[in-house]
């Protein structure tokens, strides 16, 4: 039996993605083990972000500042605006370092089933920043699900009324894929974006 307060801690952390109730029980007892050091750490790295958390006015993003650190690094490109569904997607793509333009955040995608319309998402913002000029491409980068897709062509026709470029990231084959493995969706979709070899 451990205490109630152990106890609390294993739950809030497997509440956690990525987390479950084992893997949540192991992080608590490496916890404890380590607490001298481990836990004073965390403790005031946890209060460091509750008390400096913000959502970014220009771009949705969440840092400790506003705006974040992306939209007021004058090395970023500002005439290229990648379009992303959440935080985890944009910060997925800045973690690879190959992207340096701007991000827009809508805040989720359509989903009829799930009841989000397009007044549910950071649209509006977007095409008002669109609308203030200074934008030569606009990527849309939305998950290959059936809900990212019909999000991006929600998205392509609504900016088609402005001059810029529209993009759509690449899908299909994985680098290192192999054809047995993969699902009918992606292997059409690899055929559909095929391109002369040379």
């Amino acid at each position: 039996m451990v205490s109630q307060e152990i106890e609390a801690l294993a739950n809030a952390l497997a509440r956690l993605p990525g987390l479950g109730p084992r893997s949540a029980r192991r992080a608590v007892l490496w916890l404890v083990k380590n607490r001298e050091q481990a836990l004073p750490a965390l403790l005031g790295a946890l209060s460091a972000v509750r008390e400096t958390l913000v959502e970014c006015d220009t771009c949705g993003n969440v840092d400790t500042k506003n705006p974040c650190g992306i939209c007021s690094d004058p090395r970023r490109d500002a005439k290229v605006l990648c379009v992303v569904e959440d935080v985890a997607d944009l910060w997925a793509l800045d973690r690879a370092r190959l992207f340096t333009g701007r991000y827009h955040v809508l805040g989720g995608r359509l989903s009829a089933l799930d009841g989000v319309r397009p007044e549910d998402l950071n649209i509006a913002p977007l095409l008002s920043r669109v609308e203030q000029g200074g934008i030569d491409e606009v990527v849309l980068a939305m998950n290959a699900t059936l809900e990212g897709q019909t999000t991006a062509h929600y998205l392509a026709e609504r900016l088609d009324a402005f001059p810029l470029r529209i993009t759509q990231l690449a899908h299909g084959l994985p680098v290192g894929g192999e054809l047995d493995y993969l699902d009918e969706g992606t292997l059409a979709q690899a055929l559909r974006a095929r391109r002369p070899v040379g």
